[in-house]
């Protein structure tokens, strides 16, 4: 059952007209690191303490090139996050400040989904996705992720990509 849900989403990851991927919500242990790569990107993030995490992503986008994001995000509640952020190298932007939301679901049978949204002054991007814990340290991603820029085109699509923590 798991190797046919995991063959139907890559097929559908492979049939899809733009496929992009951004750093999905991790659940790191306390001073845990998380290093992962994707279809369009990679990041690493670190657990700085119990409440806040700290990361770095690099995106090349299909359209606008390489976007580097510098980021936290707070736990406010189980399972809720605070996001702030900097992303350089916006389409018609040098950088914009944004913050969002994510809320995650918890684990069931090594599965965990989230959802998560962002906007600055010149952007706002969505993700929902689901990491799937393949051994004990590393997570297959699943998502969906609309990025939508005011001054070019959207860019939506399915990505993948793979987390691997310590």
């Amino acid at each position: 059952m798991k190797k046919s849900i995991l063959t139907l989403t890559a097929l559908l990851a492979l049939s899809a007209g733009t496929t992009v991927f951004a750093a999905p919500i991790n659940n790191l242990s306390p001073t845990g690191t998380a290093i992962g790569i994707g279809t369009n990107e990679s990041y690493i993030e670190h657990k700085v303490s119990d409440n806040f995490t700290l990361g770095y992503q690099y995106v090349d986008r299909d359209e606008y090139g390489g976007m580097n994001d510098i980021y936290g995000q707070v736990n406010v509640v189980d399972h809720v996050r605070v996001i702030v952020g900097d992303r350089s190298k916006l389409p018609g932007d040098k950088s914009n400040f944004y913050g969002g939301l994510a809320v995650n679901t918890p684990n069931v049978m090594g599965a965990e989904g989230y959802v998560s949204y962002v906007a600055g002054s010149d952007f706002n991007e969505t993700q929902v996705g689901v990491n799937v814990a393949l051994v004990a340290n590393v997570d297959l991603n699943i998502n969906y992720h609309s990025f939508n820029p005011d001054h070019a085109h959207n860019e939506n699509g399915i990505g993948i990509g793979a987390t691997m923590k310590f």
